[in-house]
Order: C-alpha cells, then sequence, then structure tokens
C-alpha cells in the first residue's frame, strides 16, 4: 500500500519560514519524480516544485523561485519543501505527490500518480 504523508504545516506569519517533509512508503522512492502542490480554497490545484529521482534536476513555479527549496533525501523516503519569506498569497493546503516509475520532470498534476493527504499552511500579514 502506497502512503504519502505530509507535516510541518503550521501558522505562520508573513516573512516567516517552514519547512514541509513529505515521508513516502510502499513505493520505490528513489525511482520517481517528486512534486509538491497547492491549493488555496476557491482556486484549482497549482504546481509548486518538482525534484528529479537523484535531485540533481529541480523545477519551481515561478511566484517561488528563489524562496522555496525542494530536495529529497532517498535514504529516508522523504521530499522536503523548505519555504522562505512566507507572504498570505502562499496560504494553501499543501500536497506532495509522486509520478509514475521512471517518468521525467512534469508539472501537470494528471501526471502524477500518488498524493498525501495534504498539510495546511496558513500565513498571516
Amino acid at each position: 500500500q502506497v502512503q504519502l504523508v505530509e507535516s510541518g504545516g503550521v501558522l505562520g506569519q508573513a516573512g516567516a519560514s517552514l519547512n514541509l517533509s513529505c515521508v513516502a512508503s510502499g513505493l520505490s522512492f528513489s525511482s520517481r519524480t517528486m512534486g509538491w502542490f497547492r491549493q488555496a480554497p476557491g482556486k484549482e490545484r497549482e504546481f509548486v516544485a518538482a525534484i528529479s529521482w537523484a535531485g540533481g534536476n529541480t523545477n519551481y513555479r515561478d511566484s517561488v523561485k528563489g524562496r522555496f527549496t525542494i530536495s529529497r533525501a532517498n535514504a529516508k523516503n522523504t521530499v522536503y519543501l523548505q519555504m522562505n519569506g512566507l507572504t498570505p498569497e502562499d496560504a494553501a493546503t499543501y500536497y506532495c505527490a509522486a509520478t509514475p516509475f521512471r517518468k521525467g520532470m512534469t508539472e501537470r498534476s494528471e501526471d502524477y500518480q500518488y498524493w498525501g493527504q495534504g498539510t495546511q499552511v496558513t500565513v498571516s500579514s
């Protein structure tokens, strides 16, 4: 049974930093592109960041470039999202996701096979 479990979402103030984690089990983690997505109330889910199997390649949406960093620890089956300089526009439920085995980097949510349950990030101004 595949599980992706996110954690680290809490209330933060504008300008603060948060570090989200996602622990995967039941899948070949080191052979999966991993992504972070977010969805704010009343809005569509949007791509945030993705990282390749070995961590050598990363992609980000423009609005988080320079503020967010995605990383992974394959030995721990964990992917991280370090978020700095939070703004109220970053408030959302954040989801981690895994692609099918050996699928390349992608920003499309439909390309991801497994999803976590989400962790909420609230940012106060």
